[in-house]
């Protein structure tokens, strides 16, 4: 497939995919008579698992340090594991922080809902009434 068919299916620019392809992200392509890139159905898949990870926050550099790892072959997986253990726990204790900021909003989000609320603006209670339900010491305000 062009360049541009391959655009369209993974919801890259053509320029992302070039900048992908000179970094080492992707394999260079082979050209056709016209010098076009003509890439294989198989990059596809690839091309999910580097959206993946950019996605997760996986900086550029470790995302080529296992596609680097991954063109040397088996004799790579266990340091591909370790990187991709590595960067599942950072993501385990992003999604842990997000959940505590999701647990904030709504019980911040709580506290402005009916008529009888009483109006919630220190945020540091919101935190410590967040901390309160989370613990099971104080149920959760309305729904």
């Amino acid at each position: 497939m062009k360049i541009g068919d391959l655009a369209r299916r993974t919801g890259l620019s053509a320029h992302t995919i070039r900048y992908y392809e000179r970094i080492g992200l992707l394999p260079r392509a082979p050209r056709d008579a016209s010098r076009q890139r003509g890439y294989d159905a198989s990059i596809l898949t690839w091309i999910a698992f580097l959206g993946r990870l950019r996605t997760t926050g996986m900086p550029i550099r470790d995302m080529l340090r296992y596609t680097h790892l991954r063109e040397r072959g088996p004799g790579t997986l266990d340091e591909r594991r370790i990187l991709l253990e590595a960067h599942r726990a950072k993501v385990r204790a992003h999604l842990a922080e997000l959940q505590d900021c999701l647990a904030v909003l709504d019980t911040k989000i709580a506290g402005y809902a009916g008529p009888d609320t009483v109006e919630m603006d220190n945020d540091a209670t919101t935190d410590q009434r967040t901390r309160a339900v989370r613990e099971g010491l104080a149920r959760p305000l309305r729904d």
